[in-house]
């Protein structure tokens, strides 16, 4: 993020919220509740392209397998940039919706400091499909207080072939993050764009650092990292960063002005060589003609993180004071089942937090995730998207990202980013 008229996240929430919440609540009483008894609000992000379907897909199940009636009320913003303050402005004033969709994580303790959600881990079906990963994500306080419905993946790096191969790369070669670097810049020797990417908002960068960091040194310091002792991790930040602002001399020049999807489709159009992003990136590339999967794209883990699943769920919980609770209970539960997550899962481009879904309505691409997550010896959660970090602590690690693609300055950020814990 540069410039004077740019605006972080927290202050677009903070500026939005009241807005927001005027609206929600009013779409909220319009709603007449159903005859046949209880009508699921269901507050939610998911209003565009393939998540939209997959929505709608679960709606679909949980209405055919239940007696309720889903009442969907999404949020505006996108992607989570509203739902946080309108959800917690009716959670505290106990007008809350009967439920709505979360990152599992840190995200949850907003909310379980208050005591605003109730447990529902009776309601999970066989708890026992999941690995444990998941159910502490589920857990902050050590009670299931979400059910997951879907898992990405985001230390994934994604390639055109054709590129790779006219630079002369070999994906197989690629063992370090250093490695890396040095793909793009063969790939910049032939006249491409090593790494398609977007600093508009901070979470792009963020993100980035959060692979480059755990590729460098792992799974435990990046763990010790989010339990907040960074002042003893003051070499390792220092050394990711600086890798990171080597690596943004072969993004592309329309960086900052661009938004994720219109740097990836650098990687389509054979401008870029890589794009790095959680696997939704791949919905872009499974919706283009002749581009297909194995031949024209594909991807790796983020070299150094061969092992490692970083995830990035969303989940859905039961507030308290619930003005539906036999509907939220009976979607909670249905959410938790193998045929809930095998319908919404293919339309999100995510792969279910179960392991015993049946693969066969997953393209292959989702195939080989669901079979890297089985494989994985670690699972570790995200910073940038709302799981690794107390959101207050996360807002602030993302400001200090938008300060650094203004500034590209590791020694300085590195030092602010110690100073927040």
């Amino acid at each position: 993020m540069t410039g004077d008229n740019t605006i972080s996240r927290r202050r677009y929430v903070q500026a939005t919220g009241a807005i927001g919440v005027a609206a929600l609540a009013g779409c909220a009483d319009d709603e007449p509740v159903d005859a046949d008894g209880e009508q699921l609000e269901i507050v939610h992000w998911w209003t565009a392209g393939g998540e939209e379907e997959a929505f709608n897909a679960l709606v679909e199940g949980f209405e055919a397998e239940t007696d309720y009636e889903a009442d969907p009320n999404p949020a505006p913003g996108g992607a989570g940039t509203a739902i946080d303050a309108q959800v917690q402005t009716r959670v505290l004033d106990e007008d809350p919706p009967g439920t709505f969709q979360i990152w599992p994580g840190e995200a949850l303790r907003t909310y379980t400091d208050a005591d605003a959600l109730e447990s529902v881990g009776d309601l999970w079906e066989d708890q026992d499909a999941y690995l444990d990963s998941v159910v502490e994500a589920s857990s902050p306080d050590g009670t299931v207080v979400a059910v997951p419905i879907n898992i990405h993946r985001l230390n994934n790096v994604f390639y055109n072939t054709e590129v790779l191969e006219d630079a002369g790369v070999d994906p197989d070669d690629l063992g370090s993050p250093e490695d890396l670097l040095e793909a793009f810049e063969a790939a910049d020797d032939e006249g491409y764009v090593g790494l398609a990417q977007q600093t508009q908002e901070p979470w792009g960068i963020l993100q980035l650092w959060e692979v480059v960091f755990t590729g460098q040194h792992g799974v435990d310091a990046f763990q010790q990292f989010l339990d907040g002792d960074a002042a003893s991790l003051e070499d390792e930040i220092q050394e990711s960063l600086e890798l990171v602002e080597e690596m943004s001399e072969y993004f592309n020049e329309d960086a900052a002005t661009v938004s994720w999807d219109e740097a990836n489709a650098d990687v389509i159009t054979g401008d870029a060589a890589f794009h790095h992003n959680g696997d939704w990136a791949a919905g872009e590339y499974q919706g283009e003609d002749d581009f297909e999967y194995g031949e024209d794209w594909d991807y790796m883990p983020f070299p150094g993180t061969e092992d490692v699943y970083t995830m990035v769920m969303d989940a859905f919980v039961m507030p308290t004071n619930n003005p539906t609770p036999d509907a939220t209970e009976a979607f909670i539960e249905y959410c938790s089942t193998a045929d809930a997550q095998e319908r919404f899962n293919p339309h999100k481009g995510s792969i279910p937090p179960r392991t015993d879904v049946p693969t066969d309505e997953f393209p292959p691409f989702l195939q080989d995730q669901m079979a890297d997550f089985e494989a994985s010896s670690e699972q570790v959660t995200s910073i940038s998207h709302g799981s690794g970090l107390e959101p207050g602590i996360a807002n602030e690690v993302e400001e200090e990202f938008a300060v650094f693609t203004d500034n590209w300055d590791p020694e300085q950020t590195t030092q602010d980013l110690i100073n927040l814990f």
